[in-house]
């Protein structure tokens, strides 16, 4: 007896319903006088979404970061290919946060949300920045490299508990990885199984908890139509951001990467954009830079005429270290939210969204919607309120996918510059 397969309707579909039906229940309450059962029974599971982002996050960037460093051990062996490859990815990851930035500043999306029907999400931001105002005012008293001592947690275990001191963890992490690596391999062989297996276990909880986000998205909407009492200005900013951040994309997979291809291989740029379009293809149906990764290596080498022992080094740390897609999208993203809320951000904060975003993005799981918990932390570290991620959530999958068809390009197009530079180099 055959039996057939249960028809399986995928995650962004899910996400997509889940955000209709939410909107749908915020309006059916508005109409019923049904808004207590809303902010009641409703809302508090997409508060409970948002909370479970907030838990997985410290652990999922610290076990990323140890993992990715530790993927470094070839460092010593490859010292110029690895110090080329790290600048070339944090080099464009920065393009790429300044282009999101000046899009964002320039066409301001969220400024078309009316600010007077987002009341609760205003007032937890205005007790926030009162705080953050009161450290700023402490601090400023204390001289201008006090920044760096931030930075330095005095007791890790304490930063570990506080999403906002993630800078710290980030920095621990860091240290704790270029530590082992100057250590013998066999010595550090036990933490790196360690690393590998708590990943694993990490990108699975993550896993389960983005099932949850359909749910999660329906509850946030849901309040947020009730909030907004049925004012439609805010889908109009959404269509609005969702546009401006697939322009951004577009220009880094369509202008940007082909003319570093361009000035800095020999390779033609149409050529580029041919070979690459079915990896990029791939990207963007599984939206997992991993997914892809063995689709890019076999790409890049064999089409491309990149060597192996180029490919098989500078794609591999990539998928972990490069997300110029992301890095992009989360500029865009936080200044949307930060707009949408009637929330001006200063110099400073500004500052701290481009070092978050550069630094966090080392972290962010190669996974359909691991860059949900990412941009949380981003958002917590300017104070910009966490429930404000649900203006956001229910059109997040095809950006993703989007997303990640450039980190991927973005891989391949450091790799053909890095294998062009040493072949012009004397052996």
């Amino acid at each position: 007896m055959v039996t057939k397969k249960k028809f399986a309707v995928p995650l962004y579909w899910q996400i997509m319903i889940g955000m209709g039906a939410g909107i749908a229940a915020g309006i059916t309450a508005l109409k019923v006088d049904g808004i207590p059962f809303i902010r009641d029974w409703i809302y508090p599971w997409g508060k409970l979404f948002i909370v479970l982002l907030q838990m997985i996050a410290i652990p999922l960037v610290f076990v990323t970061l140890v993992k990715g460093v530790l993927g470094l051990k070839d460092i010593s062996s490859f010292s110029r290919l690895g110090g080329r490859a790290i600048f070339l990815y944090l080099a464009t990851t920065i393009i790429a946060v300044m282009l999101g930035l000046a899009l964002g500043l320039t066409v301001k999306p969220g400024n078309l949300v009316n600010k007077d029907k987002i009341a609760h999400i205003q007032e937890q931001y205005k007790s926030m920045t009162e705080e953050k105002e009161n450290v700023a005012h402490e601090t400023s008293q204390q001289g201008p490299l006090r920044f760096i001592e931030d930075i330095i947690p005095a007791n890790i275990v304490a930063a570990a508990t506080d999403n906002s001191k993630m800078l710290q963890v980030i920095f621990f992490a860091l240290f704790f990885g270029l530590a082992a690596i100057t250590i013998p391999a066999e010595k550090v062989k036990p933490v790196a199984e360690l690393m590998n297996s708590l990943n694993d276990i990490i990108l699975r909880m993550v896993d389960y908890i983005i099932r949850f986000a359909p749910y999660g998205v329906a509850a946030l909407m849901a309040g947020l139509v009730v909030d907004y009492n049925g004012e439609a200005g805010i889908f109009s900013a959404l269509a609005m951001y969702a546009l401006l951040v697939v322009a951004a994309l577009l220009i880094m997979m369509f202008v940007f990467y082909p003319l570093l291809i361009r000035f800095f291989t020999k390779i033609t740029p149409g050529h580029f954009i041919k070979t690459m379009f079915p990896v990029q293809l791939f990207a963007f149906t599984t939206s997992s830079s991993s997914s892809t990764l063995p689709v890019n290596l076999h790409t890049v080498e064999k089409r491309l005429g990149v060597s192996k022992d180029t490919t098989s080094f500078i794609l591999p740390v990539g998928t972990t270290v490069n997300m110029d897609g992301t890095s992009c999208y989360q500029t865009i993203a936080v200044l949307f939210i930060a707009q949408a809320l009637g929330i001006d951000l200063t110099v400073e904060q500004l500052l701290t969204i481009i070092g978050m975003t550069v630094i966090s993005s080392i972290g962010t799981p190669g996974i359909p919607g691991g860059s949900f918990v990412i941009l949380m932390i981003v958002l917590t570290s300017v104070g910009i309120p966490a429930d404000g991620l649900a203006l956001i959530l229910g059109i997040d999958r095809p950006l993703d996918m989007l997303r990640t068809s450039v980190n991927v390009t973005g891989d391949a197009t450091v790799a053909a510059i890095i294998d062009n530079r040493l072949k012009r180099q004397p052996a």
